[in-house]
């Protein structure tokens, strides 16, 4: 019995609807217009604010942590390759 092909047509919009829920709950968490921590809620604010999304974003692509870094280190070679050449 063969899996049936996975459609992957709307990975993109999914991995940036996502990205776009970790940026605004991290900033509403940042800005405190949000507690991260409630009596009435305990820590489900947090958790559905940068949890939940973080954890959609990296199960829809898991390499993303590491190619961002890549990115950065790259920027870090060719700005100081800049300054000295």
């Amino acid at each position: 019995m063969q899996n049936p092909p996975i459609d992957t047509s709307r990975h993109p919009r999914l991995l940036a609807t996502a990205l776009l829920w970790l940026f605004a709950g991290s900033l509403l968490l940042a800005t405190t217009l949000i507690p991260a921590h409630t009596d009435l809620l305990g820590w489900t604010p947090f958790f559905w604010l940068f949890v939940a999304p973080l954890a959609v974003a990296l199960t829809l692509e898991p390499r993303l942590p590491r190619q961002l870094l890549s990115l950065r280190k790259q920027r870090r070679r060719t700005t100081s390759q800049l300054i000295w050449n």
